[in-house]
């Protein structure tokens, strides 16, 4: 049985090159939860060694690390699971190479719809977005706010945001009830990443929570 997926999501950037491996390590100190590697430009030997080198980072830190589209690179590497866009892999054949344990995400843009089919294929969660402007993928439809709520009624699997997810907007989008906050460039762009990942993942405290639903509720 998989562990229940909640916290601060980590997708790399190959925009920072060697220093992307100590970015990394600074967010897992600081309370990363899942790391997606994510290189779209990468050569196979190129993807196949930087993804090792990142799943011994997260191994030491007993943190999942998930390939970016990539079933096969996964299943070489032995990562943790594999993160599945659409018009890429699909899900259910992700699943019959990976096998039962192995964590698989889909995303679904926008699309309530995507998501329950992901479900039925057998996805460990969906994610949706972007929610905001976005740094890494300014070309992406807007999602509306509305649909992590309407996620959240009707799926059981873990729900995750993702596009412009700052320390602004971070409550919001928790106190709307998703499990995972997916971020990149204002996590490592951070002068301190290891700050910014404690910052975050605070949000993600049980108290947190609390405090932030308390004050969407009518008094």
């Amino acid at each position: 049985m998989l562990q229940r997926l909640s916290g601060l999501y980590l997708i790399t950037d190959p925009c920072w090159g060697e220093q992307l491996v100590n970015k990394v390590e600074s967010a897992l100190q600081g309370g990363c939860r899942l790391v997606q590697y994510r290189n779209k430009n990468a050569s196979a030997p190129q993807a196949a060694a930087e993804s090792r080198e990142l799943l011994a980072l997260c191994r030491r830190y007993k943190t999942p690390l998930l390939i970016n589209d990539n079933p096969s690179l996964a299943a070489l590497i032995d990562a943790d699971g594999v993160h599945i866009g659409q018009g890429d892999s699909d899900c259910r054949s992700a699943r019959e190479l990976l096998g039962p344990n192995k964590i698989i995400g889909v995303t679904c843009h926008s699309q309530l719809a995507l998501a329950q089919e992901a479900q039925k294929a057998g996805a460990d969660y969906v994610a949706f977005g972007r929610f905001f402007p976005s740094e890494t993928k300014p070309e992406a439809d807007q999602a509306p706010l509305s649909l992590i709520g309407e996620a959240k009624s009707q799926l059981r699997i873990p729900v995750v945001a993702i596009g412009g997810i700052t320390l602004d907007n971070a409550p919001r989008i928790i106190s709307l009830g998703a499990d995972m906050l997916a971020v990149s460039h204002s996590l490592l762009s951070a002068e301190d990443c290891v700050h910014q990942t404690r910052a975050f993942a605070h949000y993600f405290s049980f108290s947190t929570r609390r405090v932030i639903n308390d004050l969407k509720e009518p008094s």
